[in-house]
Protein backbone atom coordinates (compact mmCIF):
# COMPACT_ATOMS: atom_id res chain seq x y z
CA UNK A 1 0.00 0.00 0.00
CA UNK A 2 2.78 2.44 0.90
CA UNK A 3 4.47 1.91 -2.47
CA UNK A 4 1.21 2.53 -4.33
CA UNK A 5 0.56 5.70 -2.38
CA UNK A 6 4.05 6.96 -3.12
CA UNK A 7 3.75 6.20 -6.83
CA UNK A 8 0.50 8.17 -6.87
CA UNK A 9 2.32 11.07 -5.22
CA UNK A 10 5.14 10.86 -7.78
CA UNK A 11 3.22 12.49 -10.60
CA UNK A 12 5.77 15.27 -10.50
CA UNK A 13 8.50 12.82 -11.48
CA UNK A 14 11.90 12.29 -9.91
CA UNK A 15 12.23 16.04 -9.30
CA UNK A 16 9.51 15.96 -6.66
CA UNK A 17 10.47 18.16 -3.69
CA UNK A 18 7.56 17.52 -1.29
CA UNK A 19 5.78 14.28 -0.34
CA UNK A 20 2.85 14.32 2.11
CA UNK A 21 1.23 11.02 3.10
CA UNK A 22 -0.34 11.87 6.44
CA UNK A 23 -3.00 9.65 8.01
CA UNK A 24 -2.85 6.86 5.44
CA UNK A 25 -2.52 4.03 8.00
CA UNK A 26 0.83 3.10 6.47
CA UNK A 27 2.73 0.42 8.42
CA UNK A 28 6.09 0.95 6.74
CA UNK A 29 7.97 3.62 4.85
CA UNK A 30 8.00 3.16 1.06
CA UNK A 31 11.30 1.85 -0.30
CA UNK A 32 10.66 3.81 -3.51
CA UNK A 33 11.95 6.87 -1.66
CA UNK A 34 15.37 6.11 -3.13
CA UNK A 35 14.00 7.33 -6.46
CA UNK A 36 13.67 10.82 -4.99
CA UNK A 37 17.23 11.99 -4.26
CA UNK A 38 16.13 15.64 -4.51
CA UNK A 39 13.29 15.36 -1.97
CA UNK A 40 13.26 18.29 0.49
CA UNK A 41 10.14 17.70 2.62
CA UNK A 42 8.67 14.36 3.74
CA UNK A 43 5.49 14.25 5.82
CA UNK A 44 4.42 10.83 7.13
CA UNK A 45 2.54 11.98 10.22
CA UNK A 46 -0.34 10.02 11.76
CA UNK A 47 0.48 6.58 10.42
CA UNK A 48 1.45 3.19 11.93
CA UNK A 49 5.13 3.14 10.96
CA UNK A 50 7.49 1.59 13.52
CA UNK A 51 10.83 1.66 11.69
CA UNK A 52 12.53 3.55 8.88
CA UNK A 53 13.46 1.93 5.60
CA UNK A 54 17.17 1.64 4.63
CA UNK A 55 16.46 3.80 1.58
CA UNK A 56 15.95 6.81 3.85
CA UNK A 57 19.72 7.34 3.92
CA UNK A 58 19.63 8.36 0.25
CA UNK A 59 17.62 11.52 1.05
CA UNK A 60 20.67 13.68 1.71
CA UNK A 61 18.87 16.86 0.58
CA UNK A 62 15.91 16.41 2.92
CA UNK A 63 15.39 19.50 5.12
CA UNK A 64 12.14 18.59 6.92
CA UNK A 65 11.04 15.16 8.15
CA UNK A 66 7.76 14.72 10.03
CA UNK A 67 7.21 11.26 11.56
CA UNK A 68 4.94 12.47 14.34
CA UNK A 69 2.26 10.17 15.75
CA UNK A 70 3.68 6.85 14.57
CA UNK A 71 5.01 3.80 16.46
CA UNK A 72 8.78 4.39 16.60
CA UNK A 73 10.58 3.15 19.72
CA UNK A 74 14.00 4.53 18.82
CA UNK A 75 15.58 7.30 16.81
CA UNK A 76 17.46 4.96 14.44
CA UNK A 77 21.02 5.19 13.17
CA UNK A 78 19.80 5.78 9.60
CA UNK A 79 18.89 9.34 10.62
CA UNK A 80 22.56 10.32 10.69
CA UNK A 81 22.69 10.21 6.89
CA UNK A 82 20.17 13.06 6.60
CA UNK A 83 22.96 15.62 6.61
CA UNK A 84 20.82 18.51 5.30
CA UNK A 85 17.96 18.01 7.75
CA UNK A 86 16.90 21.18 9.56
CA UNK A 87 13.58 20.20 11.16
CA UNK A 88 12.76 16.81 12.68
CA UNK A 89 9.35 16.03 14.19
CA UNK A 90 9.09 12.78 16.17
CA UNK A 91 6.33 13.71 18.62
CA UNK A 92 3.70 11.19 19.68
CA UNK A 93 5.74 8.00 19.25
CA UNK A 94 7.09 5.48 21.78
CA UNK A 95 10.71 6.55 21.61
CA UNK A 96 12.80 5.52 24.62
CA UNK A 97 16.30 5.66 23.11
CA UNK A 98 18.48 7.44 20.57
CA UNK A 99 20.91 5.33 18.53
CA UNK A 100 24.62 6.09 18.85
CA UNK A 101 25.95 8.36 16.13
CA UNK A 102 22.64 9.97 15.15
CA UNK A 103 23.63 13.41 16.45
CA UNK A 104 26.92 13.33 14.53
CA UNK A 105 25.09 13.43 11.22
CA UNK A 106 22.42 15.99 12.11
CA UNK A 107 24.77 18.95 12.19
CA UNK A 108 22.32 21.24 10.32
CA UNK A 109 19.35 20.49 12.60
CA UNK A 110 17.71 23.63 14.04
CA UNK A 111 14.45 22.15 15.37
CA UNK A 112 13.86 18.87 17.21
CA UNK A 113 10.41 17.93 18.53
CA UNK A 114 10.31 14.85 20.79
CA UNK A 115 7.13 15.63 22.71
CA UNK A 116 4.96 12.79 24.01
CA UNK A 117 7.46 9.95 23.99
CA UNK A 118 9.04 7.68 26.64
CA UNK A 119 12.55 9.08 27.00
CA UNK A 120 14.05 8.66 30.49
CA UNK A 121 17.39 10.22 29.57
CA UNK A 122 19.26 11.97 26.79
CA UNK A 123 22.64 10.80 25.50
CA UNK A 124 25.69 13.02 25.94
CA UNK A 125 25.90 13.17 22.15
CA UNK A 126 22.96 15.60 22.09
CA UNK A 127 25.53 18.32 22.74
CA UNK A 128 26.84 17.78 19.20
CA UNK A 129 23.72 19.32 17.65
CA UNK A 130 25.63 22.56 17.37
CA UNK A 131 23.04 24.47 15.26
CA UNK A 132 19.97 23.53 17.28
CA UNK A 133 17.86 26.55 18.25
CA UNK A 134 14.59 24.86 19.31
CA UNK A 135 14.34 21.70 21.43
CA UNK A 136 11.06 20.39 22.83
CA UNK A 137 10.85 17.23 24.97
CA UNK A 138 7.56 17.79 26.78
CA UNK A 139 5.62 14.86 28.26
CA UNK A 140 8.45 12.36 28.57
CA UNK A 141 10.05 10.71 31.62
CA UNK A 142 13.33 12.61 31.89
CA UNK A 143 14.87 12.59 35.36
CA UNK A 144 17.81 14.79 34.39
CA UNK A 145 19.48 16.49 31.47
CA UNK A 146 23.14 15.97 30.51
CA UNK A 147 25.51 18.87 31.02
CA UNK A 148 26.52 18.42 27.37
CA UNK A 149 23.13 19.84 26.36
CA UNK A 150 24.31 23.15 27.85
CA UNK A 151 27.11 23.34 25.27
CA UNK A 152 24.67 24.06 22.42
CA UNK A 153 25.46 27.75 22.05
CA UNK A 154 22.74 28.34 19.45
CA UNK A 155 19.86 27.05 21.62
CA UNK A 156 17.26 29.78 22.16
CA UNK A 157 14.13 27.84 23.16
CA UNK A 158 14.01 24.82 25.49
CA UNK A 159 10.80 23.00 26.47
CA UNK A 160 11.02 20.36 29.22
CA UNK A 161 7.47 20.45 30.60
CA UNK A 162 5.84 17.43 32.24
CA UNK A 163 8.88 15.31 32.96
CA UNK A 164 10.41 14.05 36.22
CA UNK A 165 13.34 16.44 36.47
CA UNK A 166 14.79 16.89 39.95
CA UNK A 167 17.02 19.79 38.99
CA UNK A 168 18.83 21.73 36.29
CA UNK A 169 22.65 21.65 35.97
CA UNK A 170 24.70 24.70 36.93
CA UNK A 171 26.14 24.58 33.41
CA UNK A 172 22.90 26.05 32.07
CA UNK A 173 24.73 29.37 32.39
CA UNK A 174 26.59 28.37 29.19
CA UNK A 175 23.39 28.69 27.12
CA UNK A 176 24.08 32.36 26.47
CA UNK A 177 21.48 32.65 23.70
CA UNK A 178 18.63 31.00 25.60
CA UNK A 179 15.52 33.19 25.44
CA UNK A 180 12.72 30.85 26.52
CA UNK A 181 12.85 28.13 29.17
CA UNK A 182 9.84 26.00 30.10
CA UNK A 183 10.03 23.60 33.08
CA UNK A 184 6.36 23.17 33.98
CA UNK A 185 5.24 20.22 36.14
CA UNK A 186 8.52 18.59 37.13
CA UNK A 187 10.00 17.79 40.56
CA UNK A 188 12.53 20.62 40.64
CA UNK A 189 13.45 21.71 44.17
CA UNK A 190 15.89 24.50 43.37
CA UNK A 191 17.14 26.53 40.43
CA UNK A 192 20.93 26.80 39.92
CA UNK A 193 22.77 30.08 40.38
CA UNK A 194 23.93 29.73 36.78
CA UNK A 195 20.40 30.57 35.63
CA UNK A 196 21.00 34.16 36.77
CA UNK A 197 23.72 34.52 34.11
CA UNK A 198 21.29 34.07 31.21
CA UNK A 199 21.20 37.68 30.04
CA UNK A 200 18.98 36.94 27.03
CA UNK A 201 16.34 34.93 28.92
CA UNK A 202 12.94 36.54 28.43
CA UNK A 203 10.37 33.84 29.28
CA UNK A 204 10.66 31.47 32.25
CA UNK A 205 7.86 29.12 33.28
CA UNK A 206 8.48 26.90 36.33
CA UNK A 207 4.85 26.38 37.39
CA UNK A 208 4.02 23.21 39.29
CA UNK A 209 7.39 22.33 40.81
CA UNK A 210 8.53 22.22 44.47
CA UNK A 211 10.67 25.36 44.52
CA UNK A 212 10.72 27.36 47.77
CA UNK A 213 13.44 29.92 47.10
CA UNK A 214 15.37 31.47 44.21
CA UNK A 215 19.13 31.99 43.86
CA UNK A 216 20.62 35.38 44.68
CA UNK A 217 20.66 37.58 41.59
CA UNK A 218 17.46 36.10 40.19
CA UNK A 219 15.72 39.48 40.47
CA UNK A 220 18.21 40.96 37.98
CA UNK A 221 17.09 38.77 35.07
CA UNK A 222 15.65 40.78 32.15
CA UNK A 223 12.50 38.69 31.91
CA UNK A 224 9.33 39.68 30.09
CA UNK A 225 7.27 36.76 31.42
CA UNK A 226 7.69 34.72 34.61
CA UNK A 227 5.25 32.08 35.86
CA UNK A 228 5.68 30.14 39.10
CA UNK A 229 2.20 29.24 40.35
CA UNK A 230 1.93 25.89 42.12
CA UNK A 231 5.29 26.15 43.91
CA UNK A 232 5.51 26.21 47.74
CA UNK A 233 7.42 29.51 47.83
CA UNK A 234 8.62 30.84 51.17
CA UNK A 235 6.29 33.48 52.54
CA UNK A 236 7.19 36.49 54.63
CA UNK A 237 6.61 34.98 58.05
CA UNK A 238 9.31 36.02 60.55
CA UNK A 239 10.03 33.61 63.38
CA UNK A 240 11.68 34.62 66.63
CA UNK A 241 14.16 32.04 67.89
CA UNK A 242 17.18 31.79 70.17
CA UNK A 243 20.29 31.98 68.03
CA UNK A 244 23.39 30.01 69.05
CA UNK A 245 26.90 31.41 68.92
CA UNK A 246 28.97 30.96 65.78
CA UNK A 247 30.94 27.72 65.88
CA UNK A 248 33.29 27.06 62.97
CA UNK A 249 35.50 24.11 62.16
CA UNK A 250 39.27 24.53 62.26
CA UNK A 251 39.25 24.16 58.47
CA UNK A 252 36.81 27.04 58.13
CA UNK A 253 38.79 29.25 60.52
CA UNK A 254 41.97 28.61 58.52
CA UNK A 255 40.16 29.19 55.23
CA UNK A 256 38.73 32.51 56.38
CA UNK A 257 42.14 33.65 57.56
CA UNK A 258 43.77 32.78 54.23
CA UNK A 259 40.91 34.32 52.25
CA UNK A 260 41.24 37.48 54.30
CA UNK A 261 44.95 37.64 53.58
CA UNK A 262 44.29 37.14 49.87
CA UNK A 263 41.86 40.07 50.01
CA UNK A 264 44.68 42.17 51.49
CA UNK A 265 47.01 41.09 48.65
CA UNK A 266 49.43 39.36 51.01
CA UNK A 267 52.12 38.32 48.53
CA UNK A 268 53.54 35.64 50.83
CA UNK A 269 50.15 33.88 51.01
CA UNK A 270 49.45 34.47 47.32
CA UNK A 271 52.73 32.89 46.27
CA UNK A 272 52.27 29.96 48.67
CA UNK A 273 48.78 29.21 47.32
CA UNK A 274 50.16 28.93 43.79
CA UNK A 275 52.17 25.89 44.89
CA UNK A 276 49.05 24.05 46.09
CA UNK A 277 46.58 23.87 43.17
CA UNK A 278 44.06 21.72 45.08
CA UNK A 279 43.89 24.27 47.89
CA UNK A 280 43.64 27.09 45.38
CA UNK A 281 40.74 25.32 43.67
CA UNK A 282 38.86 24.89 46.96
CA UNK A 283 39.39 28.53 47.93
CA UNK A 284 38.13 29.63 44.52
CA UNK A 285 34.71 28.32 45.53
CA UNK A 286 34.50 30.73 48.46
CA UNK A 287 31.50 33.03 48.80
CA UNK A 288 31.25 36.58 50.08
CA UNK A 289 28.85 37.69 52.80
CA UNK A 290 26.40 40.26 51.35
CA UNK A 291 26.43 42.21 54.63
CA UNK A 292 30.04 42.41 55.86
CA UNK A 293 31.58 41.54 52.45
CA UNK A 294 34.03 39.13 54.10
CA UNK A 295 34.75 35.77 52.36
CA UNK A 296 33.83 32.38 53.78
CA UNK A 297 34.12 28.82 52.55
CA UNK A 298 31.76 26.13 53.85
CA UNK A 299 30.15 27.37 57.07
CA UNK A 300 27.25 29.74 56.56
CA UNK A 301 23.77 30.69 57.69
CA UNK A 302 21.09 30.25 55.04
CA UNK A 303 18.59 33.08 54.95
CA UNK A 304 15.84 34.38 52.71
CA UNK A 305 15.44 37.93 51.46
CA UNK A 306 12.16 39.11 49.99
CA UNK A 307 12.21 41.47 47.02
CA UNK A 308 9.50 42.78 44.73
CA UNK A 309 9.40 41.38 41.19
CA UNK A 310 10.41 43.73 38.40
CA UNK A 311 7.64 45.95 37.10
CA UNK A 312 8.71 44.92 33.60
CA UNK A 313 7.80 41.27 34.22
CA UNK A 314 4.48 39.75 33.30
CA UNK A 315 4.02 37.47 36.31
CA UNK A 316 1.73 34.98 38.01
CA UNK A 317 -1.19 36.76 39.67
CA UNK A 318 -0.35 35.51 43.17
CA UNK A 319 3.34 36.51 43.10
CA UNK A 320 3.88 39.55 45.33
CA UNK A 321 7.38 38.95 46.69
CA UNK A 322 10.29 36.86 45.40
CA UNK A 323 12.17 34.87 48.08
CA UNK A 324 15.92 34.95 47.36
CA UNK A 325 18.50 32.64 48.93
CA UNK A 326 21.10 34.62 50.87
CA UNK A 327 24.11 33.09 52.64
CA UNK A 328 25.49 35.02 55.63
CA UNK A 329 28.90 34.32 57.10
CA UNK A 330 27.82 34.38 60.77
CA UNK A 331 25.06 34.92 63.32
CA UNK A 332 26.79 38.19 64.11
CA UNK A 333 25.90 39.41 60.61
CA UNK A 334 22.43 37.91 60.97
CA UNK A 335 21.86 40.28 63.91
CA UNK A 336 22.62 43.18 61.58
CA UNK A 337 20.10 42.11 58.94
CA UNK A 338 17.50 44.40 57.43
CA UNK A 339 13.70 44.12 57.80
CA UNK A 340 13.26 41.91 54.72
CA UNK A 341 15.85 39.29 55.64
CA UNK A 342 14.86 36.22 57.64
CA UNK A 343 16.45 32.97 58.76
CA UNK A 344 15.21 29.68 57.38
CA UNK A 345 13.99 27.34 60.08
CA UNK A 346 15.64 23.92 59.87
CA UNK A 347 13.15 21.08 60.25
Amino acid sequence: MSERLLLTALKGGSNTKIITLNGKRMTRMPSALEKLPGLRILNLQNNLIHEVCPELRTLTKLTLLNLGNNLFEEIPEEMKYLTSLKKLHLFGNRICSIATGVCDGLQELVLLNLNDNRLKSLPQEVGRLRNLTYLSINHNQLTGIPTELCSIQSLSELHLNYNQLMGIPEEIKLLRNLQQLFLVRNNIEALPEGLCHLKKLRILDIAGNVIQIFPAGFQNLKLREFYCEGNPLFLKRPITAIRPKDVWTLREIAARFVLGQLDKKNHLIMNAIERYPETKDKLSKARRCPLCRKPFLSEWLECVRFVSPSKNWKISRNLHLIPLRILLCSYQCFDRRGPNLFGIAQE
